[in-house]
């Protein structure tokens, strides 16, 4: 095939196209040559050749009707596109014209160009028409360019909104097919954020009414549905879910800044906001302090159930009133007192529990009030708060525990106030936290500040003067505990042995008891208390401590050993007295040891002593009262050398 189409050369000749033929064939010469004249190999040859251009012919046929098909098909297609764009410009064209007329015709009076105007009316009515579909056709096809094309022609017709809300329409078109409707809204917007540009003039115009169906029509309806189910039925839900959807909502709009949407988005995203939420934040903080006040009464009565403690009335106005003033200035336990079994009535889970609840009303509230309506609703929760855990909780424990104190004169008495001071600090602390962090942020620059601020204080001091009434008589209890020890354990032998010569002890066992008591409720302060509330604390007891021991040193009579065993008794005492780790209360016991040295001292150094450094300051009654509880005070010579 290759060797036949050498043959072929331009132009044409059928004769020379057989002579060159012939000649390429050996025997095919006629003027003889190296072979002579083959008439049979010739034959054969032209057979052989024939065949061969046969089958080129049908090559080349079939190659020829494909080349045509393929020019058909394209210049069908050519022509298809030629006619569409003639129809396209005829369209413009139409357009243009039909606009045109329309603007005439609204010159022109009806009555005498009635039907005139009517019929650019339909024809310009069904030209919008057409180019809508169009439109929306295009914009199924994805083509960008022609539904451009098509918004700039609608540009001029009273149509071309409706361009803009089918556009919106399609465009949300299987947009919504995750969980998330917030996230499905936020994709959506940027895609046609991206878009919008290519297609219409007036970008921003379009993206931002896009937005306003989306949240008018699709979010809101959400919203509905989330919220109608449970405004009535479930208060706790129904405040979660508003401020989740409100949260997301938001968090939807601050996306959507980023993009262009004419002079002012910030106002215009917050009211597509308020349109959807108005109706529930109107009355947001009622629905909020309802169920705060019914949720935290539920924490404290299942807390009280769970001790099977039926809350007594703890009573208020006058009469209480008076009560409470007798007490605060007497100390007088009035009523009777109630075994509380060691129970403080106070709970740190219940605590933990009001503080989340009113943690969360607070970020509820921050998030949903207005503005202008936020210190106003953060006072209202705090009330709340301050009426439950303050008073509904922290007050009855220490009523409770106020009236759980024994009388003074009580024996073996349980002090378990002390126990009800600890926790109530723990409390505070944590009362004090949440007001800083949650509250403050909410009306720091607001008149409530100064409000929640003195609510705070008045609470504080009454909780403050109440433990304060609380301790002291509780010291007053301690301080009669360590009466009966010593009425009980001391004798009067102890300081006046009946043999001198055999006194084997160190100390007495009132002594020893006394001490070991006193180390327990040191001990036990220092836990209850922090910061210099111990130290006061402490020096409180420290001086009733040392007034009980002065009190009853002055009981007895000394002999010589007796008085050695009261030194004893007393430097045990201050050594007790250092675990106070208070000076004053040091220094005390201190002088007391220095006084019960004037029970052993010889006459004649009696002077020399009461002239000491700890003891020159005293007053000489105080010297001479301890002078006289020496069984030798009446001998005539210590009288002598002690006047």
């Amino acid at each position: 095939m290759a060797t036949t189409a050498e043959l072929f050369e331009e132009p044409f000749v059928a004769d020379e196209y057989i002579e060159r033929l012939v000649w390429r064939t050996p025997g095919g010469g006629s003027r003889g040559g190296p072979e002579a004249f083959d008439p049979k190999r010739l034959l054969e040859e032209f057979v052989n050749h024939i065949q061969e251009l046969q089958i080129m012919d049908e090559r080349i046929q079939r190659k020829v009707e494909k080349l045509e098909q393929q020019c058909q098909k394209e210049a069908k297609e050519f022509a298809k596109k030629v006619q569409e764009l003639q129809k396209s410009n005829q369209i413009k064209e139409a357009a243009d014209i039909i606009q045109k007329l329309h603007l005439i015709a609204q010159e022109l009076p009806f009555d005498r160009f009635s039907e005139v105007k009517s019929k650019i009316a339909s024809k310009y009515h069904d030209l919008e028409c057409q180019l809508i579909q169009e439109f929306t056709s295009a914009q199924r096809r994805g083509e960008i360019s022609r539904m451009r094309e098509v918004a700039a022609v609608l540009l001029h017709f009273k149509g071309y909104s409706h361009c803009v809300d089918v556009y919106i329409k399609q465009c949300q078109e299987g947009a919504y097919l995750r969980n998330d409707i917030f996230e499905d809204a936020a994709i959506l917007c940027q895609r046609v954020n991206k878009q919008v540009g290519d297609i219409f003039s007036n970008p921003e115009t379009v993206l931002a009414k896009l937005i306003q169906n989306v949240f008018e029509i699709k979010l809101q309806s959400f919203v509905k549905d989330q919220l109608e189910e449970c405004r009535k039925s479930d208060a706790e839900q129904y405040l979660k879910s508003l401020y989740d959807l409100y949260t997301r909502t938001t968090n939807l709009s601050s996306k959507l800044m980023e993009f262009n949407l004419g002079t002012d988005k910030q106002t215009f995203l917050s009211k597509l906001i308020k349109s959807i939420f108005i109706s529930y934040l109107e009355n947001y903080i009622e629905v909020e302090t309802g169920y705060l006040k019914s949720r935290s009464a539920m924490i404290l009565q299942r807390y009280y159930d769970s001790k099977n403690h039926q809350k007594r009335s703890i009573g208020t106005g006058g009469i209480q009133d008076l009560k409470e003033r007798i007490r605060q200035r007497t100390n007088l336990p009035l009523g009777p007192s109630i075994d509380t079994h060691g129970e403080t009535f106070l709970s740190q889970e219940v605590v933990v529990n009001l503080l989340q609840e009113t943690k969360q009303a607070f970020e509820r509230c921050h998030r949903l009030s207005d503005p202008s309506d936020l210190p106003r609703n953060a006072f209202r929760i705090f009330t709340i708060l301050v009426e439950f855990l303050c008073i509904e909780h922290i007050d009855y424990a220490l009523e409770t525990g106020l009236a759980g104190i024994p009388s003074s004169d009580s024996r073996n008495a349980n002090l378990y106030f002390l126990d009800v001071v600890q926790q109530a600090n723990t409390i505070f602390h944590l009362f004090d936290k949440q007001f800083n962090d949650h509250l403050m942020p909410l009306i720091s620059s607001s008149p409530k500040l100064s409000e929640c601020l003195q609510k705070k204080k008045e609470i504080i001091e009454q909780m403050e003067m109440k433990l304060d009434t609380g301790i002291d008589r509780t010291l007053n209890c301690m301080i009669g505990q360590m009466k009966h020890i010593l009425a009980a354990e001391q004798k009067k032998t102890d300081f006046k042995p009946e043999d001198e010569n055999n006194v084997l002890i160190q100390y007495t066992n009132a002594c020893v008891k006394v001490c070991t008591y006193v180390r327990k409720q040191v001990e036990k302060i220092k836990n209850s208390m922090d910061g210099k509330n111990v130290d006061t604390v402490l020096m409180e007891l420290g001086v009733r401590f040392h007034r009980l021991i002065y009190e009853h040193l002055q009981q007895y009579s000394y002999s010589c050993m007796g008085g050695m065993l009261a030194i004893c008794d007393v430097a045990e005492y201050r050594k007790c007295a250092k675990d106070f780790k208070i000076p004053m209360v040091l220094h005390l016991f201190d002088t007391l040891h220095a006084l019960c040295n004037l029970l052993v001292v010889a006459p004649d150094n009696l002077k020399q002593v009461c002239s000491g450094e700890q003891l020159a300051n005293l007053d000489k009654n105080i010297l001479h009262s301890f002078v006289q509880l020496r069984a030798d005070y009446r001998s005539a010579r210590l009288a002598r050398h002690f006047s």
